[in-house]
């Protein structure tokens, strides 16, 4: 199976939540990988692995941060790459400064943007990004949403 979805935090206690990407990934057979990277701590990783994730082959981006998630928009601005960010919830505000620093991009470096601790969401988006040239996974989505309708959970 192809690496075709990159996911990042910025910290290894990030993962319970940035897991849950993964999984919706296995579920629909779409290829990740995961790694932790602080866009403060590591900034030169974090620009190397955004300027290189398109020719390792990746086709889309899932960033996590909490507190200042300065990480999504850091990896927004090195790739070309659609970066889907998921603000984390945190104990100072309670994740609304992760959800802004989100989507408060400035023109040209989008940030697609879920809800706080909305890994699972991300992941479902970035499935509906590769299934565009993607017939067999657009029927897997298809699928889903039948399940969604007839009251199953992801």
């Amino acid at each position: 199976m192809s690496v075709l979805v990159g996911i990042v935090m910025g910290s290894e206690s990030d993962m319970p939540v940035m897991e849950q990407a993964g999984l919706v990934l296995d579920r629909f057979g779409v290829g990740f990988e995961i790694e932790a990277m602080s866009a403060h701590r590591k900034p030169a990783r974090v620009a190397e692995y955004a300027s290189n994730a398109a020719d390792r082959g990746l086709k889309v981006v899932i960033a996590g941060a909490g507190l200042a998630a300065h990480l999504p928009g850091v990896v927004a601005a090195h790739t070309p790459l659609p970066v889907i960010g998921v603000p984390l919830l945190n104990d100072a505000l309670g994740g609304a400064d992760a959800l802004y620093s989100c989507v408060q991009m400035p023109p040209g470096v989008p940030v697609a943007t879920v809800a706080i601790g909305g890994a699972k969401n991300a992941a479902v988006l970035a499935t509906q990004i590769l299934a565009t040239a993607d017939d067999a996974l657009a029927q897997k989505l298809r699928d889903y949403k039948k399940e969604l309708a007839e009251g199953l959970k992801l």
